[in-house]
């Protein structure tokens, strides 16, 4: 069975290996719904039981067909998004691909992080979930790496625009357990601790097997507030997943890898090839072994990439691949590997 970690502030217990549900809503192909339903079937029956959703999933797709899967159980922790609220659009007609999703469901994304546009949000997606109840909600993609220029107004709709008060009346009522921040960048994060206390956050991509940037200041500093971390995009869109032996394109931070980045993953790949450890193995115990993390939530939209995930999950890996992983810089010194204390 798959261990559990709780969340420090609140004692929510999160499944260590977790389903990202973006895939399910469609990310990049098509999924049917009697496969998303088989996928996320299989991964609940595994012990997957933290499972993490977002209104822009699939343009709402994902939270209806997570929303299907979990109704009738118990064990489930869930976590969703508030920050873009979903508009009807009569012009929007098939699934060609918006915003990275191949989604037939007709809505276009606003962002909204104000106090009223949080509240409606997470109305709006028990509706689409059809439950009662939403244990995590994270604000999502707030910050410059999304909003650019508009990041010191959206981040103001968050603070003076009582976006943040909004998730504490909904955790200080019980409505929901924990709430943070869903991101790509860090420096955000750090932000948004000094206006509020977070409880948790989902890093994408920022702490992981191939960069640990996260490391310089965001990850002490959770620790020290009891700030817990969920990482996502472990595989760094891929690239850790795949590796970099076949002709790519090899993908990376949501586009093509540059250079230096394909030439530090065959650095691994060599290096994992030598103790015969699978890439994406590495890449998933790696993120665990930091101490501020609580799970992991790879993407998953078919039943064969859970079980490959339950493999990864589980592979023995020896002492020594960790050791030379440090000792080749590979990794930052300052890195917490598995078996190692911080």
């Amino acid at each position: 069975m798959i261990p559990k970690r709780e969340i420090r502030r609140t004692g929510l217990p999160l499944s260590v290996l977790g389903l990202g549900a973006a895939s399910v809503g469609n990310l990049y192909r098509p999924v049917s719904d009697g496969e998303a339903r088989a996928t996320l079937a299989a991964a609940l029956d595994a012990g997957l039981t933290y499972v993490d959703t977002a209104p822009r999933y699939g343009h709402g797709l994902s939270e209806r067909r997570v929303g299907d899967a979990v109704r009738e159980r118990d064990d489930v922790v869930l976590s969703s998004k508030v920050g873009r609220l979903l508009t009807p659009d009569v012009r929007l007609k098939g699934d060609a691909e918006r915003h990275g999703f191949r989604s037939p469901l007709p809505f276009e994304q606003v962002y909204d992080y104000s106090h009223d546009g949080v509240m409606r949000s997470y109305e709006d997606s028990l509706q689409r979930l059809g439950l009662a109840r939403i244990d995590i909600l994270y604000v999502h993609d707030i910050g410059p790496m999304t909003h650019g220029d508009d990041d010191a107004r959206t981040f103001g709709q968050l603070t003076t625009g009582g976006g943040f008060r909004a998730l504490e009346r909904l955790r200080d009522s019980g409505a929901i357990n924990a709430f943070g921040l869903g991101v790509n960048e860090w420096r955000v994060c750090l932000r948004a601790m000094e206006h509020v206390d977070l409880d948790v956050v989902l890093l994408a991509g920022r702490y992981t097997l191939l960069e640990q940037t996260a490391l310089e200041t965001f990850l002490p500093a959770a620790l020290a507030r009891q700030v817990s971390v969920v990482i996502g995009g472990a595989y760094n869109s891929g690239i850790l997943a795949t590796g970099v032996k076949g002709e790519g394109p090899h993908y990376y931070d949501y586009g093509e890898a540059p250079p230096e980045i394909v030439a530090r993953v065959r650095r691994l790949e060599t290096l994992c090839a030598r103790h015969g450890v699978p890439l994406p193995a590495a890449a998933l115990q790696f993120c665990l072994a930091h101490p501020a993390v609580v799970s992991v939530i790879p993407g998953l939209g078919s039943v064969a990439r859970v079980h490959q995930t339950l493999d990864f999950h589980a592979a023995a890996i020896p002492a020594d691949f960790w050791r030379e992983l440090r000792t080749e810089n590979l990794v930052d010194p300052q890195a917490v590997l598995p078996g190692e204390d911080l």
